[in-house]
């Protein structure tokens, strides 16, 4: 039996294990391109979406350590390869998708929203509610979930100076709901601490009682500004992480003229040089070597090494580039 014939053969054994764990449903061979905002990539081997949190333990203690995990969320940070990934992937099902609001003078200043909760989503109910302080939310592509793994932000706010703590699950098998406060999570910039194996399934914020048509105009701004500067379409939002004291956007589109630039079905947006655009039908490869192309280009011309945000799976990372002297 070959390597990738009893590969097979594990993982249909698992996928066969969580149906009869009835976590939630179950597919093999499933499309995991549409989950992301690309638009691209190759099939997961097994996609199981959970809708409770017995459920989501449930898969946790069935998926055996060895099997790799992929935890998908909005998708809107990620890069599959065209070849897929040969694991399990876990998805929060709309059961995960919640935002509950504290009552009281103790809890007025909390909003709790599931892992599966579109941050836009939650940034336009506490302005309809009159909480104050997460609309940069809105401007935000991702879900909960992937706000605190990647301590997301924009305009001048993260994740960090809104979160009070996290339930977190991790893919093992004595798994349990744990609660993580904001300061055992190590958030930084577009950093924490959450690994591969863990999965969050909600968290609580910070939030302040203001005039909720006041934060209803503020969060219109905020998607006024967006369309104003950023390009729709499939793309994943920034691709770099901004060097201190400087921007990646110039450095690809001042410094090295790469703004439009293409490669196959990926290109450089004309509308944010920090965006790449994947037409329909391109490959996730186009995505991965036009995100190498534009990071060697940046470091030839001007020394400075640009470090994605944007989490790859299953490629072999860009080659490392050689400044220049």
């Amino acid at each position: 039996m070959t390597g990738v014939t009893a590969e097979r053969r594990r993982l249909a054994e698992v996928a066969s294990a969580l149906d009869a764990a009835r976590v939630g449903s179950v597919e093999r061979d499933a499309p995991l391109g549409a989950l992301t905002t690309w638009r691209v990539g190759g099939p997961a081997a097994v996609l199981v979406r959970v809708d409770t949190v017995d459920g989501l333990v449930a898969a946790a203690r069935t998926i055996p350590p060895s099997i790799a995990v992929l935890v998908v969320g909005r998708g809107s940070n990620l890069l599959v390869a065209d070849s897929g990934f040969p694991g399990v992937v876990l998805v929060l099902g709309p059961g995960f998708e919640t935002v509950e609001f504290g009552s009281g003078q103790l809890d007025a200043g909390v909003v709790t929203a599931g892992g599966a909760t579109l941050l836009p989503v939650l940034a336009r109910q506490c302005a309809s509610h009159g909480r104050a302080g997460l609309g940069f939310y809105v401007g935000i592509p991702g879900s909960v979930g992937g706000a605190v793994r990647m301590n997301a932000g924009g305009h001048g706010r993260e994740t960090a100076e809104v979160l009070l703590d996290a339930i977190v699950v991790e893919v093992a098998p004595e798994a349990e709901p744990v609660t993580l406060a904001v300061s055992a999570l190590d958030l930084g910039y577009r950093h924490s601490g959450v690994t591969d194996r863990q999965v969050v399934a909600s968290a609580r914020f910070r939030v302040e009682p203001a005039d909720a048509d006041t934060l209803k105009a503020e969060i219109a701004e905020v998607v006024r500004w967006r369309a104003e500067h950023q390009p729709g379409g499939a793309n994943a939002g920034s691709v770099f992480r901004n060097p201190p004291g400087d921007s990646a956007a110039r450095l690809i589109d001042v410094e090295c003229g790469l703004r439009g630039f293409r490669l196959g079905g990926a290109s450089v947006s004309e509308k944010h040089a920090n965006f790449i655009q994947a037409d329909a039908g391109a490959a996730a490869a186009d995505v991965h070597q036009l995100i190498a192309l534009v990071r060697d280009r940046v470091a030839e011309r001007t020394g400075v090494v640009l470090e994605p945000e944007v989490h790859r799976v299953g490629f072999d990372d860009p080659p490392t580039p050689r400044p220049e002297k």
